[in-house]
């Protein structure tokens, strides 16, 4: 779809660096852009003589629509509709995110998540959409069709429907992330702004990653996330098991973008769960951008981060095969108060890897050294057997009568590995 970039900025000069890939990531052409410095225009966000000239690139470009990298009021999309071409879609910012999240859902999660986020958008919006309704005026609202005051109660329904979909899937997931702690497992969770390289560092810190493994698999799952410089190519979540003697699992997650409400953060807490609920968080960023760019995407990941995040966070500088030395250590030392010690890697080369797996083995809550003195009986080789499955096993040695293990666990595990120890019991005769 041809499109003209629209932005206001209260002051100063609007950057349209971000929007321009946002709608390239949603398939869109962008074929100009109109920029204006002011304060917002209650009618139409720009001033009216800005919107005419609006108007007059729309009909000189043929552009079939118009993205505003702001939020713009029913009322404003309205007015702004009047002044262009019949049939010229008129989308704001998070109508745009709105749309690219529709086309990447794969998963039954994501769909219900992507479909919670519009009825949100749209809840406020119901009492301006039947007025213009009523008045059969509805430039700009496509599909508008029957729309009466029935809506808003139907949007309450089916977010309460929605709501309760979404906490079913948590109370799965969550129960999935207990049995995998419970299984000896840390849980290791990359995040970041969208287009970091956080897929492409999964393939380089995954062990045995095949690109379509999750395919038709189970309807929960995602296919594993592609390696593409596009924006939110992981929607979903893709977990895989770390290439580390430490039994880790890595989490993919959706990548964060600056000025979210926070209605479209918590439509995705299900999906931000699996970095909330981590162990560790690995904040990757993009090293090759601006150091002023790094920093606004940095303090975006905090804020998203602080929010609900329990676990520590590393911060990853990736993509360093894009910059020299002198370049990267200046971007250290400027970024230093926001990541202080990060770790530099390439996630496309490979660089520097094995010092980020070193760094995780590091910053996780220290194994236990536990040694176990089993009694000979029949549930013993079981017991053995589900060590060498949850624990890191140094060493077993048998005698007649007994079985020493000697092996390594996350503190819980060695609680777990003592009970069923006790549990072994001796025959009466022994």
């Amino acid at each position: 779809m041809r499109t003209i970039i629209a932005k206001r900025v209260d002051d100063g000069v609007a950057d349209t660096e971000e929007i321009r890939d946002l709608v390239r990531a949603a398939g869109y052409t962008v074929v100009d852009e109109v920029t204006q410095t002011r304060t917002e225009d209650a009618a139409y966000h720009f001033g009216e003589g800005k919107v005419e000239e609006l108007a007059d690139r729309v009909a000189r470009t043929d552009a079939e629509a118009v993205v505003f990298d702001n939020r713009l009021g029913p009322y404003q999309i309205y007015n702004i509709g009047t002044k262009l071409p019949e049939d010229v879609e008129v989308i704001d910012r998070f109508t745009l995110i709105l749309d690219i999240f529709g086309q990447r859902a794969q998963t039954k999660k994501a769909q219900l998540q992507v479909e919670l986020a519009e009825l949100r958008y749209e809840l406020p919006r119901v009492d301006a959409k039947v007025s213009l309704a009523k008045r059969e005026e509805h430039p700009g609202f496509m599909g508008l069709g029957e729309y009466d005051e029935s809506r808003e109660r139907d949007i309450k329904a089916q977010i309460s429907r929605i709501k309760d979909e979404l906490e079913s899937i948590a109370k799965t997931e969550e129960h999935r992330r207990e049995e995998r702690r419970q299984s000896g497992f840390d849980l290791v969770a990359l995040a970041g702004y969208t287009n970091a390289g956080k897929s492409t560092l999964l393939r380089q810190l995954a062990a045995d990653l095949a690109v379509d493994e999750n395919e038709e698999l189970h309807p929960d799952l995602d296919t594993t996330a592609e390696s593409r410089d596009r924006l939110f190519t992981t929607l979903g979540t893709t977990t895989r098991r770390a290439d580390m003697e430490r039994d880790v699992l890595l989490t993919d997650t959706v990548g964060f973008i600056s000025d979210l409400p926070h209605w479209l953060v918590e439509s995705f807490r299900s999906t931000l769960d699996e970095v909330y609920r981590a162990d560790l968080v690995l904040l990757v960023v993009d090293a090759s951008e601006p150091i002023e760019q790094i920093r606004e995407k940095l303090v975006t990941c905090h804020d998203t981060l602080y929010e609900r995040n329990e676990a520590p966070i590393v911060t990853v500088l990736n993509k360093i095969d894009a910059i020299d030395d002198e370049e990267l250590e200046e971007k250290r030392e400027a970024l230093s108060a926001l990541a202080p010690n990060p770790v530099a890697v390439s996630g496309k080369e490979g660089l520097n890897v094995e010092a980020l797996l070193e760094r995780i083995a590091r910053e996780l809550p220290p194994l236990e050294r536990e040694r176990l003195m089993l009694p000979m009986v029949d549930e013993t080789m079981s017991l053995v057997s589900w060590l060498h499955d949850n624990t890191r096993v140094d060493e077993v040695t048998y005698d007649e009568d007994h079985v020493l293990v000697e092996f390594a666990a996350r503190p819980d595990v060695v609680e777990q590995s003592r009970a069923k120890a006790s549990d072994l019991s001796v025959p009466e005769s022994a």
